[in-house]
């Protein structure tokens, strides 16, 4: 048989940190614990980000912001069925979300964008464009228009 003495120095210092290691876990516990009532989103607001670009639909870039007094438009626009807007274009950056039905928007180059409910679109600046309503809803969008005061924000041609 085969003893071995251990110091009872060594058997304290073994305790010791036994008691530190289940404090350090009970605190750790603790902080989660308290972390996750701290994350409780009920009172919170969701964001979710439907555009951030510099681009856009069809892949321009967008231009700098023009000089002078800023005027931001917002819109509501109702499209009803079948209707096809005119040929135009904006000379400032615009962008909006379209709440109901379905939206085409062609440029005078042809590159299409179909839109559907819930989608965003950056809008091209300075090229000729139209929409239409090919669905069988009226189609609704708000869009946002950062544009200079006395200055359009629409041009048809």
């Amino acid at each position: 048989m085969f003893v071995i003495n251990i110091p009872k120095t060594f058997l304290n210092l073994h305790k010791s940190i036994k008691k530190i290691r289940h404090t350090i876990f009970f605190v750790l516990f603790l902080l989660n614990f308290t972390n996750v009532s701290a994350h409780d989103t009920s009172n919170e607001a969701l964001v979710d980000v439907l555009a951030k670009t510099s681009l856009s639909w069809d892949g321009s870039p967008l231009p700098d912001y023009p000089r002078g007094a800023p005027q931001i438009s917002i819109l509501k626009i109702k499209i009803q069925p079948g209707v096809i807007l005119p040929l135009h274009q904006h000379p400032v950056i615009n962008a909006g979300v379209l709440l109901k039905g379905e939206l085409t928007v062609i440029t005078e180059d042809n590159k299409t964008l179909h839109l559907k409910a819930g989608e965003s679109i950056v809008e091209v600046v300075n090229k000729w464009h139209f929409g239409k309503n090919e669905g069988n809803e009226t189609a609704e969008l708000i869009m946002f228009y950062a544009g200079t005061e006395g200055a359009p924000i629409t041009v048809k041609k």
